[in-house]
């Protein structure tokens, strides 16, 4: 498996495992809109994370190349949507914003994670070799 794709998965599994722990923390030890913030803030990033992910890799596989525009309009539409419900959230005191800026946070912090553990591979295995 080549190093974007492990990175890919590493990141699609981080996101659900962030989220689950995440979420099941703050219903246990955060207020009810905090809990709220943070399960709405993850689902709509985390979904995001994976129509974005479905896009591209439909519109880049070999002999459906999609054009740039099409591509794009998927995530401008996308991205009005997620803005439009959190918007509603906010704008409706559903949620606690820290909460949901937390959960708006799971996929940063996967990624973050899965460079975090492949910068540890490159450089133990140049310590390795070296």
């Amino acid at each position: 498996m080549n190093v974007q794709q492990r990175i890919l998965d590493f990141v699609k599994r981080c996101n659900w495992f962030l989220f689950f722990v995440g979420s099941a923390f703050a219903l246990i030890n955060q207020s009810p809109k905090f809990a709220a913030g943070f399960l709405a803030g993850g689902l709509i990033v985390t979904a995001n994370f994976h129509l974005l992910a479905r896009t591209l890799k439909g519109s880049l596989a070999p002999g459906r190349l999609a054009s740039s525009n099409v591509v794009l309009a998927k995530y401008y539409i996308r991205f009005f949507f997620s803005g439009l419900i959190i918007f509603f959230l906010m704008s409706r005191h559903v949620v606690d914003p820290l909460g949901l800026l937390i959960g708006l946070s799971v996929v940063v912090v996967s990624i973050t994670l899965a460079t975090l553990c492949e910068l540890t591979k490159h450089i133990f295995r140049e310590a390795v070799e070296g």
